[in-house]
């Protein structure tokens, strides 16, 4: 291979970011699909603060062919990194349904009595940060001085790293509002309010043996905090990207792999279990569909000779999954995930999550039995990005940030939302395409109505990027929508099912003093296994259990209150219990403060709302 490095490239082309109240400590975020789980309490700092997820950029060089050489450093390069991070909520439009689908309508603007040039009182827009060198860091680095109707708002800041390697920061998860008596009223379209989320270009200057190398830029993404930072979603934000980018970039695999493609979707089923109890019932330890079970797994992973003796277990499992493009909902179909718009009654077809038509079209090669029986293969365990083969990172750094965001359901999301699913809002596989200057983005007027924007040109709103465009789609504040977005809206239905974002923002866990019983072989079997199967709410410790504003506005204050689910070891050898357990970790002067432990109903959408609370037409 030719090793003369002509260009370079940053990855991961779309790095992500997570806010958290730790005044001293972060963490860097996954920069492998499969990262092995970290040591108990490593999320939160020694005073039980939520450590923010650092983005951490690194640099490839290339050669003639776009082949990867070899990483940059500042050991063999000089790298001069900018960033730019907005947060243009305020100033967006309400959030009612996505755009891009049938039933949108129509939106204002949020703070529609701001007109004119007073608009951009309602940007936070810190200038650019310029950073070089290894271990830099400092107050010079800070998004402090941008501004929301004159109140200062932190946007998080930027270092190096021992290597020169980038790492971006978000904020602290403050959100507030300088009006008096402004109490939050809805999940999404809060007036007068700001938090610290954001999002904006990464670029490099870079110079080898004395010669500017031409960069290929990416972007960073600031998100709410991953309280599940093991489990993966059933559909992922990468899955998604994917998806979008089949016939542009991309193709599937002509032939599935059972252990790449097929297992993933399964096991997440399983992994489920530990934020939902609908989940566990069903796909949990000694579930009927276990996806965890080795014995199960089996079965599912081979064709078993000429005789296929397991493919109506495959059959059966492949159509219990919705099919993205069926005309209908089907409410009772795998995954039991709310969707775009969802609605309970006559639901329309996005009123529930599919997987992505790649996935289900891998899955159906799987059911017919045209796939490659490599289950017993080994797969690389590979304990740092440094120990994968070079030419491999850059794609597993990619992966990786976009593995643990979720492709779904967009109302409107957890980390970024539907406009992520449009070709148009690309210029290759995982690279935002930047706004150029010389094409400023359209004023859309007062409202924003899907009727009159062509979504596929170049006047379109998801055409390319610039800072704070990723997230000013979003919720404002990000607290109220997480705090709103549950399970068992219909409990005459299911009171655990379906759910919304579990993977990210947990419905039903399993609390400190449930694992302590299990793990305490004193204890009658039975108590233990009740202990094992008995969840949680995970919002009981914001108090307000029939109060939807009560909650949101609770979520606010004490979003760095409620638990993180982290591996712990179950019992040795024991057929009862999993071996390894996922388990809610409160900080401790939570748990001595005692506050909130009611444990409320299941969610009821039918609870009276003050008026005024923007509920989404009910649905949340």
């Amino acid at each position: 291979m030719d090793e003369t490095i002509v260009a370079a490239r940053i990855h991961p082309g779309i790095g992500v970011a997570r806010v958290g109240n730790s005044l001293t400590d972060y963490f860097v975020g996954p920069e492998l699909p499969q990262p092995l789980p970290q040591p108990p309490n490593f999320y939160r700092d020694a005073a039980g603060a939520l450590k923010r997820q650092a983005a951490r950029f690194r640099v490839y060089g290339v050669n003639a062919a776009g082949q990867v050489v070899r990483e940059l450093t500042a050991a063999d390069a000089a790298i001069e990194w900018t960033v730019e991070i907005a947060n243009k909520k305020a100033a967006w439009y309400n959030y009612e349904l996505p755009l891009d689908i049938v039933q949108a309508v129509a939106v204002g603007r949020r703070n529609a009595a701001y007109t004119g040039a007073a608009r951009r009182e309602l940007e936070i827009r810190p200038t650019p940060r310029t950073i070089q060198g290894a271990g830099t860091q400092g107050p010079a680095y800070v998004f402090d001085d941008g501004r929301f109707l004159g109140t200062p708002v932190e946007l998080g800041e930027v270092q190096t790293d021992e290597a020169g390697r980038l790492l971006v920061l978000g904020g602290r998860g403050k959100a507030g509002t300088p009006w008096p008596s402004n109490a939050a009223i809805t999940f999404a379209n809060n007036d007068g309010w700001y938090d610290d989320i954001g999002d904006g270009p990464v670029q490099a200057r870079l110079t080898l043996n004395g010669r500017d190398l031409p960069v290929e830029p990416a972007w960073v993404v600031v998100a709410p905090p991953n309280y599940a930072p093991d489990l993966i979603g059933i559909v992922t934000l990468y899955d998604l990207l994917v998806d979008t980018y089949q016939g542009w970039w991309m193709g599937r695999p002509r032939r599935p792999s059972f252990r790449r493609d097929i297992y993933p979707v399964l096991e997440r089923f399983a992994m489920t279990q530990w934020v939902n109890q609908g989940f566990l019932h069903q796909f949990g330890w000694g579930a009927p569909n276990n996806f965890l079970d080795p014995v199960y797994v089996a079965k599912l992973a081979a064709k078993a000779g000429r005789t296929d003796s397991f493919q109506e277990l495959r059959r059966q499992i492949f159509n219990a999954l919705r099919d993205p493009a069926a005309p209908a909902a089907n409410a009772p179909a795998w995954p039991w995930v709310y969707g775009d718009d969802p609605v309970d009654s006559d639901p329309p077809p996005n009123a529930f999550l599919s997987v992505t038509a790649t996935q289900y079209g891998l899955l159906r090669q799987w059911m017919e039995g045209d796939f490659d029986e490599d289950w017993a293969d080994e797969p690389p365990q590979w304990a740092r990005l440094e120990d994968a083969p070079v030419a491999e990172q850059p794609g597993l750094l990619d992966q990786a940030a976009l593995d643990f965001c979720l492709g779904g359901p967009f109302h409107p999301g957890c980390e970024m939302t539907w406009p992520m699913r449009h070709i148009t809002l690309y210029s290759a596989p995982f690279r935002i395409r930047p706004r150029s200057a010389q094409m400023p983005e359209r004023d859309y007027g007062d409202i924003l109505d899907p009727k009159q924007i062509d979504w596929d040109g170049d006047s379109s709103p998801i055409f390319a990027g610039g800072p704070g465009d990723i997230t000013r789609w979003m919720a404002v504040p990000w607290q109220t929508d997480t705090a709103s977005c549950r399970a068992g809206y219909q409990p005459a239905y299911d009171p655990y099912l379906p759910s919304f974002w579990p993977a990210r923002v947990p419905n039903h866990v399993l609390n400190a003093a449930d694992y302590a019983l299990v793990m305490d072989t004193a204890r009658p079997r039975e108590e233990r296994l009740a202990a094992f199967y008995r969840r949680s709410s995970w919002t009981r410790r914001l108090g307000h259990p029939q109060s939807p504003l009560g909650q949101i506005n609770a979520m606010i204050a004490n979003f760095a209150d409620l638990g993180v689910v982290e591996a712990r070891p179950g019992p040795v050898n024991d057929p009862d219990f999993p071996a390894i357990m996922y388990v809610e970790v409160t900080p401790p002067e939570v748990r001595a403060r005692g506050v909130a432990v009611e444990e409320p109903p299941p969610y009821d959408q039918n609870l009276t709302l003050p008026i005024g609370f923007q509920f989404n037409r009910g649905r949340r």
